[in-house]
């Protein structure tokens, strides 16, 4: 099993193509064309045709299917086409596979895509609401008649449990949303575009559920992003610098749940990022301190520290002095707090930017980038490097 060994996939796909709507909160549109700008500007970008594509794949939760997708933007045969769940924690692993793809060879080009109006539309921040019951459900049936009703609920039980634990207050989340807006503010893409915010103001924000502050939770946004993945060899051949998948990974921990593994040993981390962490350096070779930027998923402040201490950049509870010193290139399009909140997606694409040298907010001689999805669920990530 490979979450035992290391495997094979490092070097063999790369990302060539990019592309997304505008971000905004209500699109005017559909979720079905917000897919189709997105996959075609991506196409665009990586100087190819939607003739060239034999594969797409999206997100569980998307409501735009991939033959739906296929047919409206001009793409003709599939041999591949697939979803993944667990909403957010899917981002990277729509990579993960279609780099499976291109590596066996099932595929020669593969579109990834993420489209919503999650704004002006349902928005998942109104927790659950009609839900068809599942087995999944009935873990969160066991606390909704508590009041855990929504994802910042959920995310607030180990939030309150890792300051208790480690005698923090609830501003050390702050560092985050600081850091984040910071680099929004000149992120011409940024809903929060010359917005920057201080310690004070997200100490000032109103609390959601404590210990979670309104400036803790990430936004709901409209609009679509789109990945296009290709082998390595194809890649150079293309107009623009591969962002090569040097590795990738899934991970779900013990006694998973999805957002409400509340009876596990602790709650003080995230064993499902561990999982991944553990592939992705045995995988790739590498350490934290080979990396050069980190685009960490940002739903909720807390559970980026907590990624933080999971990958190994700082020990157990010092995930917000780390934050706070600086001491990585972190989000560095704004997060999901500050650019738009496209479940992970559009970080993909700010760490491909990094590697072409086309950030706004540009970390000089970047040459590897990590990139994580969804916490609290089920998730994935990624390691992306230049090519040679």
């Amino acid at each position: 099993m490979s979450i035992r060994r290391p495997d094979s996939l490092g070097g063999k796909a790369a990302i060539v193509g990019i592309g997304a709507t505008e971000f905004s909160k209500n699109s005017g549109r559909s979720e079905l064309k917000l897919a189709v700008e997105a996959v075609s500007a991506a196409l665009d970008d990586a100087g190819l045709t939607p003739a060239d594509v034999d594969g797409l794949v999206t997100f569980t939760m998307d409501t735009s299917p991939e033959i739906t997708v296929a047919q409206a933007a001009g793409i003709g045969e599939l041999s591949f086409f697939s979803r993944v769940h667990y909403g957010g924690g899917a981002a990277c692993a729509t990579v993960q596979q279609a780099a499976l793809a291109v590596a066996s060879g099932v595929a020669d080009v593969v579109v990834c895509y993420r489209a919503f109006n999650e704004r002006s539309g349902r928005r998942f921040g109104s927790g659950v609401q009609r839900r068809e019951p599942t087995a999944e459900g009935a873990a969160l049936g066991w606390n909704l008649p508590s009041g855990l009703l929504t994802p910042a609920s959920w995310v607030a039980m180990a939030a309150q449990r890792y300051l208790y634990a480690y005698g923090l207050d609830p501003e050390v989340f702050g560092h985050v949303a600081v850091a984040d807006r910071r680099h929004a503010a000149r992120n011409p893409a940024a809903y929060f575009f010359g917005k920057p915010i201080t310690l004070a103001d997200h100490a000032a924000s109103r609390w959601i559920v404590e210990p979670l502050r309104l400036l803790d939770c990430c936004q709901e946004t409209d609009g679509g992003q789109a990945l296009v993945v290709t082998s390595v060899e194809r890649a150079r051949d293309l107009p623009r610098p591969p962002a090569v998948v040097v590795a990738a990974a899934q991970g779900a921990g013990r006694s998973q749940e999805q957002m409400t593994s509340f009876y596990r040993d602790g709650l003080t981390g995230l064993p499902e990022t561990a999982v991944v962490a553990r592939q992705l350096w045995r995988n790739s070779g590498l350490a934290p301190a080979d990396i050069d930027v980190a685009i960490l998923y940002d739903h909720f402040t807390p559970f980026v520290l907590m990624q933080l201490e999971e990958f190994g950049f700082c020990g157990p509870g010092e995930g917000g002095a780390f934050v706070a010193a600086d001491a990585l290139p972190l989000n560095t399009h704004g997060g999901q707090l500050g650019e738009a909140y496209l479940h992970g997606m559009n970080g993909i694409a700010e760490a491909v930017r990094q590697l072409r040298s086309t950030s706004v907010n540009q970390v000089a001689g970047a040459a590897r980038s990590l990139v994580t999805a969804g916490t609290g669920v089920p998730t994935s990530g990624l390691i992306l490097g230049v090519d040679g």
